[in-house]
């Protein structure tokens, strides 16, 4: 799964990597992103500006907005049978922006790292969203990040890993492509392009949102 990430760019080097407008009012650095925050996508309905969406999809059949804590991730695998998913598959994709993502290790110690690109580059995970509106007339984005099959980075950490998108591939995700042209898309990124690195457990609790949870340790 994917549970945490990172997205900490300056305004003016997220436009100039993704191509999008940037609301410096909205807009902050978050080193701890966590599920249940309003946090910076990109979507298929505004391709050119930089959004803020829930993290924790709500379908918009859904009756209550608790729900989304349920679904933060969606199973790329599982992606077109699943009810809650499907149709947002088909119309409503987004690119999720990150500088790194966190997993903690599946034996009992539940270590967390750091996965990010070798060149420290920001990269997008693959995603999806939806629109729901709630009894009393508000109305909420909302939005889930798509995990795979890990690869052998991944592996000895955790059985599970976002779909991570080329650079070239993040316009195709956002773009009405045939489901199967969409499906191909979603595969593990390649190890020798990550790294990994063990960090404190300061990153456990969503209140810590600063710089020191990056901070590797041995």
């Amino acid at each position: 799964m994917c549970g945490r990430y990172s997205f900490a760019m300056v305004d003016e080097l997220i436009e100039e990597r993704f191509g999008v407008r940037v609301r410096t009012a909205i807009y902050k650095a978050r080193y701890n992103c966590s599920p249940g925050q309003d946090l910076a996508v990109i979507s298929n309905s505004s391709p050119e500006e930089l959004s803020f969406f829930h993290w924790g999809l709500i379908p918009f059949w859904a009756k209550e907005k608790s729900v989304g804590y349920k679904m933060i991730n969606a199973k790329s695998e599982t992606i077109t049978e699943k009810p809650s998913y499907k149709n947002a598959f088909r119309s409503r994709r987004c690119l999720i922006p990150a500088d790194s993502f966190f997993e903690w290790t599946k034996d009992h110690d539940k270590v967390p790292y750091r996965i990010l690109m070798k060149n420290e580059q920001p990269f997008a995970m693959a995603g999806i969203w939806d629109k729901w509106t709630s009894p009393d007339g508000e109305i909420i984005h909302s939005f889930s990040i798509l995990t795979t099959s890990p690869n052998d980075l991944m592996n000895p950490i955790h059985d599970r890993m976002p779909v991570i998108l080329s650079p070239r591939d993040e316009k195709r995700w956002l773009s009405p492509l045939p489901e199967s042209e969409l499906l191909d898309l979603l595969k593990p990124y390649p190890p020798e392009e990550m790294k990994a690195y063990k960090i404190s457990r300061l990153v456990n609790s969503p209140k810590n949102d600063s710089a020191e949870v990056l901070i590797p340790v041995s």
